[in-house]
């Protein structure tokens, strides 16, 4: 691995991983990523993937320098960090609002993504789909209140994790019709997934 290579354990079709490469876009830093096609399945440990991290998850990032990096967004912070980048704000407002929506955006992330495997278990408990189904819904209502601040605010990690959450019901969850319920969150991500970078990522099967 050249010294200025980062090497990314990647897939197509995950959020998470989507996020990095978003930043990765907005920040420049695309051509220092190698990324290495991983596949990490829940009850399918990767043994490829465990050499670099433990917990057999994507994204995972392999430093320059060999130091391994989990989570996306430690990922993110740490590819800004590198191109003295803007998407987390140090001080303020604009900071706490930032990490306030990558919060809900990761959150309803993580949500849809349980709810995506209870409905494909043989026999789904109907009690948490619908709970899923309901804290979803609550979200988009919060979101879609907040539409006005998201389309003034700049690009940011916060920004950019809901963006990529909405992104991802779109391409789990087609039938859950969430423009719908949240008309004014789904003018604003309409914006933003005209960005090169939210271009470049869209998630696909294979």
């Amino acid at each position: 691995m050249a010294a200025s290579t980062m090497r990314l354990h990647w897939s197509p079709k995950s959020p998470y991983v989507r996020k990095v490469m978003v930043c990765a876009h907005e920040l420049g830093l695309l051509p220092q990523l190698e990324l290495v096609r991983s596949v990490a399945a829940m009850q399918k440990p990767n043994a490829a993937l465990m050499q670099d991290n433990p917990l057999s998850k994507i994204p995972t990032l392999v430093c320059a320098d060999g130091t391994r990096l989990f989570d996306s967004v430690v990922i993110c912070e740490y590819l800004n960090a590198q191109a003295d980048g803007l998407l987390f704000p140090q001080e303020g407002t604009a900071r706490w609002q930032a990490l306030r929506w990558h919060a809900l955006g990761d959150g309803l992330l993580d949500l849809a993504i349980l709810w995506r495997n209870e409905r494909e278990r043989v026999q789904p408990l109907q009690a948490l789909i619908d709970a899923f189904e309901l804290k979803a819904r609550a979200t988009l209502v919060l979101l879609d209140a907040e539409a006005g601040a998201l389309q003034v605010a700049p690009m940011s990690i916060g920004t950019l994790t809901v963006g990529c959450a909405l992104g991802y019901l779109d391409y789990r969850f087609d039938s859950f019709g969430w423009r719908e319920q949240a008309p004014q969150l789904a003018q604003w991500f309409e914006q933003l997934s005209a960005r090169p970078s939210f271009q470049a990522t869209v998630a696909v099967d294979g």
